[in-house]
């Protein structure tokens, strides 16, 4: 007998989601740094909603601004952006995966070194984090955050190279995981991805001056040009002097995330040379080869399953509609005291269109399964508008291992397809079938023939087991540490 999913998460669908990262952004050299910058961690909204920051620098000093929330409602007034003088700045939206979401961990980060000021920005996880900061702080380093991305600023600030380049590159060779980091000094804008290429970073140009940004959306928002993708291991200087490049690592195949593509990064971004709609679109082709239903209509859950539909709609020649309406003027909604309106909860933000699903055979697309709870509850509103039939498909494979790397997951215990059966899956979502696309058939979606297994073209860790790097902290002593947490007054 499968259990139904408990209702104490009804009032928040977004529980059961996989969790945004962050997203990065920097400028060097324009006289509209911060307002640019603004404009870019618009575009990057979706990669963190918690909270954002800005830091830039005028030629004497930093001026930064850090508010939790939304880019609009902290960067939305000229007498903000007006404070953050100077031509060059770097910009953060968080989602946060280590830390707490209070005002000291929100990002960029700023310190006072030898030689002036550093302040960074950091999109990814770092799985010797914990490791190395029992390690400073044992020999007296002072935190302020419970931020991994602080680790960053100790490791420089005790760096004994002469020049500042050396010493970013000494502390960036002393942690494993993900990173993206985009940083400033007094003169220079610095770029850096970790070995694999796990998180994303790209270069852009605007008035001939030099960007960095998560996605190529966020050059797109504001007129820029893309140059290219930092590489796999690249540090980027860019100064007055232009742009140098450093390899500080032994060379290796990339590996970027394959969630990039499923789900994290906006559908009109383009990542190595791919869009990601038309990706999207692939891997619902793909599904509707493997598992074809026979149905009178597809159905996406809003938004991120609209390109995985529309090419299992086309690839199957079944009519594509929108039997789900999304409303997309409700922020986190709030818990009420009775479970019946509690229950209510995930018709906030999701509705059927009855007139589309009413008497029909439904193939209902989405781009995961995590927990369960709110595709259980999705299906339900299927069959309470009239659904004569729910056909689940999922445009990824069975997420069956946790993240370590940037994205917020569960514990490998509360990943439904970790701890059920196919079958069980399909019982407890209460669909009438249920299937996910393969791992070859979303290298195909990705332009592979297959997984090499040997060698593999994607960080798939989420559904191989298969983790890329080191995970430190997750089998050493610091595992098992606690972070001390100064409450602050709301």
């Amino acid at each position: 007998m499968i259990s139904q999913p408990e209702t104490d998460t009804a009032f928040d669908p977004d529980a059961d989601r996989l969790r945004e990262e962050c997203g990065v952004f920097g400028i060097y050299g324009h006289a509209d740094a911060a307002a640019l910058t603004a404009l870019g961690l618009h575009a990057l909204q979706h990669r963190g909603q918690e909270a954002t920051g800005i830091v830039s620098f005028d030629g004497k000093r930093f001026h930064s601004e850090r508010r939790l929330g939304l880019v609009g409602d902290a960067f939305s007034e000229a007498s903000v952006i007006d404070k953050l003088k100077g031509k060059q700045a770097i910009g953060h939206v968080r989602y946060s995966t280590t830390g707490e979401t209070i005002l000291r961990n929100v990002q960029p980060l700023f310190a006072e070194l030898h030689g002036g000021g550093f302040a960074v920005a950091h999109n990814g996880n770092l799985t010797n984090g914990l490791t190395l900061r029992r390690n400073l702080v044992r020999d007296g380093a002072i935190y302020q955050s419970t931020s991994d991305t602080e680790v960053l600023l100790h490791l420089v600030a005790r760096s004994r190279k002469q020049n500042f380049v050396d010493r970013f590159i000494e502390a960036i060779r002393q942690i494993e995981g993900a990173y993206a980091f985009v940083s400033i000094t007094n003169k220079k804008l610095i770029g850096a991805r970790d070995p694999l290429g796990i998180r994303p970073l790209v270069l852009g140009e605007l008035d001939g001056c030099p960007i960095l940004a998560s996605e190529t959306c966020a050059l797109d928002i504001i007129g820029a040009k893309f140059v290219r993708e930092i590489e796999n291991g690249e540090v980027v200087i860019i100064s007055d002097s232009g742009i140098e490049s450093h390899k500080p690592f032994p060379p290796a195949a990339e590996r970027p995330c394959i969630f990039e593509y499923i789900y994290f990064a906006r559908p009109d971004s383009i990542v190595k040379g791919r869009s990601i709609y038309e990706r999207r679109k692939a891997m619902g082709a793909v599904l509707a080869q493997e598992s074809p239903a026979e149905a009178d209509v597809v159905v996406p859950v809003p938004d991120s399953g609209v390109p995985a539909a529309l090419g299992y709609a086309q690839a199957s020649g079944i009519p594509f509609e929108l039997g789900i309406i999304r409303n997309h003027y409700v922020g986190r909604t709030f818990i009420e005291p009775t479970q019946k309106v509690r229950e209510l909860g995930v018709k906030l933000k999701h509705s059927a269109n009855r007139s589309v699903v009413e008497g029909k055979r439904v193939v209902l697309v989405d781009d995961s399964i995590v927990r369960g709870t709110t595709s259980f509850k999705i299906v339900k509103m299927m069959r309470e508008a009239g659904a004569r039939e729910v056909h689940f498909r999922i445009s990824s494979p069975p997420i069956t291992h946790p993240d370590y790397y940037g994205i917020d997951t569960p514990d490998r215990e509360k990943l439904l397809a970790a701890t059920h059966s196919l079958e069980e899956m399909r019982q407890f979502v209460g669909a009438d079938s249920l299937a996910f696309i393969s791992v070859d058939g979303l290298y195909r979606a990705m332009g592979h023939e297959r997984r090499d297994p040997t060698r593999p073209q994607f960080t798939d860790h989420c559904f191989t087991g298969d983790y890329p790097t080191s995970l430190t902290d997750v089998i050493g002593e610091s595992a098992k540490q606690q972070i001390s947490l100064l409450a602050e007054a709301g």
